[in-house]
């Protein structure tokens, strides 16, 4: 059963549709919020696929039903970051590392993988969410649009403006040069070196 199936269904109250919908996109949900909260990430997971019952009228059916998840969790990643924060931003300004909302305590000394981390946590949010997406859940230009909700041009200069901008952040965090070469590597190369949070596993959505 696709997944546009099992959201129509367990939208319609089936349960068991709802489970196997959360079961199917757990992993890549933590992949996505670990990095950018701390200890919040299930709850997060559960309100971002409640938020796709919610969003289903206005879903696009010509995009994957990946995409569309991920554009539900940037909006409930946003609202999460905003509600812990009493000043306004822009997430194409404003990076979680400046935002105080960082969960990492990672010094540029640290390995590769720690310290891509640190880095990524420096880039404007929508820019670290699109390198991310990019390279990690393979999501192309026009995937990323309609996550970001601008157009595929704006989505491509959005990605080339990402990698310079992780290349400044290297710098800026003192990086050793072949450290940071290596951890550029790992992200070009789509392999997520990241350690998951701890969570307890796909539990049953409510409704």
């Amino acid at each position: 059963m696709t997944d546009h199936d099992l959201l129509d269904r367990w939208r319609n109250g089936d349960t068991d549709a709802g489970n196997v919908l959360f079961r199917r996109h757990f992993d890549a949900l933590v992949r996505f919020f670990f990095g950018k909260v701390g200890v919040d990430v299930e709850d997060l997971v559960q309100a971002t696929l409640l938020g796709c019952i919610e969003a289903q009228p206005r879903f696009r059916r010509e995009c994957s039903f990946r995409t569309f998840l991920f554009a539900v969790a940037r909006n409930t990643l946003l609202s999460y970051i905003r509600a812990k924060n009493a000043r306004s931003f822009d997430p194409c300004v404003s990076s979680l590392h400046d935002l105080g909302t960082s969960p990492s305590g990672a010094v540029a000394r640290l390995e590769s993988s720690t310290l891509l981390l640190a880095a990524l946590q420096r880039l404007p949010i929508d820019f670290q969410i699109a390198i991310e997406l990019h390279y990690w859940e393979g999501l192309r230009a026009k995937e990323l649009a309609i996550v970001l909700g601008i157009d595929p041009t704006t989505a491509r200069t959005r990605l080339h403006r990402g990698r310079r901008a992780l290349r400044e952040a290297f710098e800026v965090l003192g990086a050793d040069p072949a450290k940071a070469h290596e951890a550029q590597l790992k992200l070009q190369s789509g392999a997520d070196t990241r350690s998951p949070q701890t969570v307890s596993g796909p539990a049953r959505p409510a409704r």
